[in-house]
């Protein structure tokens, strides 16, 4: 192959992120194809890219130069910074480029954030790097295009003596107003100040046809439409990969400049950047071994357990032997494949945590197999118990790194990752990079955005893209099998420059996140490894320029710190156990798991906020597998996914008898008796290759993993080998093929057994805290959805089904979070009410317990600053001082008064003991406010909470609704019949349906909701008078929704609840005790007859001292609703 004349130094891939649409592979085949031998990459101050380039390139036999487009401070203009090209010539050039990234990015300056000081490139800081000088963006292309010319020699200066041998002066012709003129100055000053110059191309895309896509690619992260005037245009259409011919001519008249290509090129050869893994050294006590000291910690642990386990010593004594094999089986594995430092870092962590209050799940994935792991506090689930194989965490015959993902509680991970850093250094740790991409829906929305497509246009196209789970569906896929998709395309020509456009951007890196849980623990600094970056300079945020698997490609070891949400409402539950019962001490590690209440709840399906079982299909399930045991609930657990599903009846109906359970073979009963004959766990399949074809558990393991990868030349091979182990054992050949082809298929989607355990027995715990503690169990779960109206509103509807009564906040004993002052009431925290903040609320604490409750709204106004009059309607609206005084119409129209009253406190507090006289408390000034009604009380209730909770819209509805005929939405049942139902409207939404546009609306009275479908014909009216909130009667008959899977409604007939009632009353009887009462119902003007043909008789029976007789009379249909809602004490009669 011949040298080649010209080499590509820079290119800005997709990983730019801001600007640049080259895709690594791509490229680095174009490149070949050309007949390149190298090629360099230069993303805008980062290497998020750069490892997996570098590693694809040494794949297709590429030279990969690894490089970086720097942003250098400009200390004349911050924003206008200067661009410096730097290249790895070697493992030094790559540390010092680490370094550099992971100063600008972790500097305490938030200005400079992202931006490159000079100063750094002295004393050792650019060794190993190549400078190109950045051609017309650079501080010397700037200086001489400004006709700077000393300041550009002092540069230069600089430059040679911060790169001694390795600065070139870059020259570039990309197209851009300054580039002929630059190249110009920048070639002569080369020569003046004899330092060597090189041409590179700054690329931008693969492709001239490209340009276009890549100004749309700027113009969405820059936030313009394409065709905004402020919108800078930075590029050509000439940023295309060129060829080495059209490098060459374009360069012709500096020769030079192409040679030194090459030059650079034969300079940087980088290696040493791919490494093993790399643990940092756990500190032991005494200088003690690796080896010994996890013996120790190991035997030490499992006494502990098996001393937990087993109280009585001489039952303890008959069960260890199995224990004691199974430690040491695995300790010499552990030890043999030099992994004793990993375990030991994981436990030091985990059982910090669990002494500084930091709750810790009891396992996660494969790790809960292992017997070291229980031993060392770092599971919480007995293997042996539950027949969990360590070969399926750590297999001698296949070496890899462990991995124990860990869950932590949500809100304190953030605490074991801080004394993770205290213990290996700040320099040490850190979290790792993700990176978000374009999919389809988002590109399209991107990219019709930059067009400047109306917003709904473009939405409805990115919603004709179906979403699968588990599956990314490309343009290319929804084109192929969406027909509305393609029609719409078709028919339109602003979609058809949407899709043109959004096909090369589809797929794109378009931003970068954070791992939600791993944590890289180096052995030094990180910077050895890899660069940092940070966007807002707080220390938690910093993370790897890495994504998880080019982190491990360069020797890091990461541990997965994964917050669950249920850990920190188990945490919360035993807390407010503990404080409702000081005399004991809750421990949820000791309840029993085979405590009968908790498996009824399971039968029942009486599991809304209970872990892993609170769907509506699990419900179902829940209901026909009645589980009785835990292995129960780990067998649905795994079965409840898409494939084993299909599994479910077979179970359910071997479990109850109706199905009987036979076995290829004998020794696959003990293996399978469990789970009644079906291989439900990946453990299973493993467990029948060892006893029937006579497998070790770690090629068990192996054949396990070729059968879920389908891998059709291993499992022929596989085949053969367990065919002829089960031949050696007994097994005809037929049986053992039917065995295997069993094995195979149910490893394509057998689950682990090991998280299925671990996370069932979560589920137990948070079920056995829902039946033995209903008040903190639902009150832990409150307080981690404060901020969220829906979430609340099912709690406290199920936690009241589930029999607790609620209070409302109260400002006289309600703290931030939900508290439980007796066994089943809950009472509401102040953090519940919208726009209140934590620090005010404990304020208010704060000052109550110091001087006792506040005694009014004045008072509280006195006493507590920093409540603005925001905050106050909505601690009134919430009811939070109906402790003071109940009527919440008057409170709020004094709110303006008390905060004047409190200000007017504030400001005189001193002068009157400085002048001799007793402080002013509290200035009070009443004045009149009018009295809210119940209605107007819940809606208030709703904008403080987003749910009502004193009350139900429905409830001033509910008597009379049931007077004539309306059975409880909970009470709906199947039928042939028609029947009424009555509820508050939860929602409306209007949907096109193949007869035209129909209604979906919710109803809800209190006992349960439901949601129906009104139909064309009817939903024509009922859409003019229909509202949110609105008691509405509805007739028609009840059926079973297939979708939904609930008995729902077809509605014949819909009315008003006012109406339904007013249309069947015959007679209304009031009782008057007194003439001001009599009064009270002047607004029913008598009418002379029945005129309106179904108005009733109203009787009003008047006893006074003075007055006594009866009034009959009749009157309008909107004062007779106004009666019915407003009088409490009537007889009614119905038609």
């Amino acid at each position: 192959m011949p040298s080649p004349r010209f080499v590509h130094l820079r290119f800005h891939s997709e990983y730019s992120i801001t600007d640049g649409i080259v895709r690594i592979d791509p490229m680095i085949h174009a490149v070949l194809e050309g007949g390149g031998a190298a090629v360099g990459i230069s993303d805008l101050m980062n290497v998020f890219g750069g490892l997996r380039f570098y590693t694809h390139a040494l794949a297709a036999g590429l030279k990969p130069i690894l490089g970086c487009d720097l942003k250098v401070i400009n200390p004349k203009d911050l924003n206008k910074p200067f661009r410096l090209g730097v290249l790895c010539m070697n493992h030094e050039g790559y540390h010092s480029l680490s370094v550099l990234l992971t100063k600008a990015f972790l500097t305490n300056n938030d200005a400079a954030r992202g931006l490159v000081d000079p100063k750094w490139f002295d004393d050792g800081g650019s060794e190993g790097l190549i400078a190109l000088s950045g051609a017309a963006q650079g501080e010397l292309g700037s200086l001489l295009l400004g006709k700077k010319w000393a300041l550009a020699h002092e540069a230069a200066e600089r430059f040679k003596a911060q790169f001694p041998g390795r600065f070139y002066v870059e020259l570039q012709r990309a197209g851009r107003p300054t580039d002929e003129l630059a190249t110009a100055r920048l070639a002569n000053f080369a020569v003046e100040e004899k330092l060597p110059v090189v041409a590179t191309h700054p690329i931008q895309f693969l492709k001239p046809e490209d340009f276009e896509a890549h100004e749309v690619r700027c113009s969405i992260a820059e936030g313009y439409t394409l065709q905004d005037p402020r919108r800078v245009k930075r590029y050509t259409p000439e940023q295309y990969l060129k060829s080495e011919a059209e490098m060459c001519e374009l360069f012709a008249d500096i020769p030079a400049a192409i040679e030194n290509t090459v030059e650079i090129a034969k300079r940087c050869n980088l290696d040493g950047v791919l490494s093993k893994p790399q643990l940092p050294l756990f500190p032991t006590p005494d200088g003690m071994s690796l080896d010994d000291y996890i013996d120790q910690l190991s035997k030490e642990g499992l006494q502990k357990r098996l001393e937990f386990l087993y109280p009585d010593p001489k039952v303890l004594e008959e069960r260890r032997p199995p224990y004691d094999k199974r430690l040491e089986y695995e300790l010499g594995i552990i030890k043999g494949m030099k992994f004793p430092g990993y375990f030991l870092i994981v436990q030091d962590f985990i059982n910090w945590s669990k002494t500084h209050g930091v709750p810790v799940g009891p396992g996660r994935g494969s790790g809960a197999g292992s017997l070291v792991a229980y031993s060392l506090g770092i599971t919480d689930l007995d293997p042996l118990h539950f027949d969990l194989l360590f070969e399926r965490f750590l297999n001698p015959e296949r070496v890899s790194m462990p991995d124990f993902d860990v869950d932590f509680c949500q809100y304190n991970r953030d605490r074991t990752i801080d004394y993770v850093k205290r213990t290996y250094g700040v320099d040490a740790v850190s979290q790792i990079a993700t990176f978000g991409t374009l999919g389809a829906k988002a590109v399209v929305r991107d990219v019709g955005r930059a067009l400047d497509v109306p917003y709904m246009k473009t939405d409805a196209l990115a919603k004709l893209i179906p979403m699968q789970p588990g599956r990314n569906i490309s343009l290319d896929d929804a084109i192929a099998e969406v027909p509305e998709f393609k029609e719409a395309i078709e028919r339109d020509d602003e979609y058809k420059e949407i899709i043109r456009l959004a096909k090369p951007l589809e797929g794109l890196t378009r931003n970068l996140g954070m791992h939600a849980g791993g944590v890289l623990i180096a052995p030094g600094k990180l910077t050895d490894f890899c660069p940092l970056y940070n966007s807002d300079g707080r220390p938690e945020n910093t993370i790897s320029q890495f994504d998880k698997k080019d982190v491990e490609n360069v020797g890091l070891v990461k541990f997965d710190f994964l917050g669950l949400t249920t850990l920190s409402i188990l945490a919360k539950a035993v807390e407010i156990i503990d404080k409702l019962y000081p005399e004991q001490h809750f421990e949820l590690e000791r309840i029993p798991v085979d405590d009968a209440a908790t498996y009824e709840l399971f039968q029942q399906a009486n599991t809304a906020a209970v872990f892993q079982f609170e769907s509506d299909g699990m419900r179902g399930l829940l209901k026909q597998a009645r589980p009785d045991r835990l292995e129960d609930l780990v067998a649905l657990n795994a079965l409840y996914r898409p494939g084993p599903m299909d599994l479910i009846p077979s179970y359910i109906d071997r479990k109850f008898g109706r199905e009987k359970v036979e076995y290829l073979d004998d020794r696959m009963e003990p293996v399978l008796k469990e789970t009644y004959g079906i291989m439900v766990y990946q453990e299973q399949v493993m467990r029948v290759a060892q006893v029937v074809g006579g497998y070790s558990l770690g090629g068990a393991d192996l054949l396990r993993r070729a059968m879920g990868k389908k891998n059709v030349e291993e499992m022929k091979r596989q085949r053969a080998v367990f065919i002829k182990g089960a031949g050696e054992r007994g097994v005809k050949e037929s049986v053992a093929t039917e065995i295997f082809d069993l094995m195979e298929k149910f490893a394509g989607y057998g689950f682990n057994k090991s998280h299925a355990a671990a996370y069932s027995y979560v589920a137990y715990q948070t079920a056995y805290l829902k039946v033995h503690h209903t008040a903190a169990f639902f009150a832990a779960n409150l307080c981690m959805v404060m901020d969220d109206g829906d979430k609340m509103k099912a709690l406290i509807d199920d936690a009241r089904a589930n029999g607790v009564d609620f209070r409302l906040p109260d400002v006289n004993v309600s703290e931030w979070f939900f508290s439980v002052p007796t066994e089943n009431v809950i009472q509401l925290g102040l953090g519940a009410i919208k726009g209140i903040n934590r620090a005010l609320v404990e304020a208010i604490v704060s000052e109550r317990e110091a001087n006792g409750p506040f005694e009014d709204i004045f008072d509280f106004a006195a006493r507590v600053e920093g409540v603005n009059f925001r905050i106050f309607e909505s601690m009134v609206r919430a009811g939070a001082f109906d402790s003071t005084d109940a009527d919440r119409g008057k409170l709020f129209s004094n709110i303006s008064n008390a905060l004047q009253g409190g200000a007017a406190v504030r400001q005189s507090a001193g002068q009157d003991s400085l002048f001799g006289g007793e402080e002013t408390k509290k200035i009070v000034n009443w004045v009149e406010g009018e009295q809210w009604s119940f209605r107007r009380n819940l809606e208030e209730e709703m904008t403080a909470f987003g749910f009502s909770l004193s009350g139900h819209f429905f409830d001033e509805y509910k008597d009379d609704l049931r007077a004539i005929g309306c059975m409880p939405l909970d009470e709906l049942q199947v039928s042939k019949e028609n029947v009424c139902v009555g509820g508050g409207i939860s929602f409306i939404r209007p949907i096109n349906g193949k007869r035209g546009v129909m209604g979906v609306v919710g109803i809800d009275d209190g006992t349960h909701s439901i949601e129906f479908f009104a139909f064309s014909d009817l939903w024509a009216t009922l859409k003019t008078w229909i509202a949110p909130k609105m008691a509405v009667w509805v007739k028609g008959r009840p059926k079973y929704d297939d979708f939904s899977k609930k008995v729902t409604i077809y509605p014949e007939e819909i009315m008003s609840a006012d109406d339904a009632v007013c249309a069947r009353l015959k007679a209304i009887t009031i009782c008057v005790d007194s003439v001001d009462t009599l009064k009270t119902y002047s607004f029913l003007q008598q009418r002379s007859s029945n005129a309106e043909g179904y108005a009733p008789v109203i009787n009003i029976s008047v006893r006074t001292v003075d007055l006594s007789g009866n009034v009959q009379i009749y009157s309008s249909v909107e004062a007779i609703k106004k009666l019915m809602k407003t009088v409490k004490r009537k007889s009614v009669e119905y038609v």
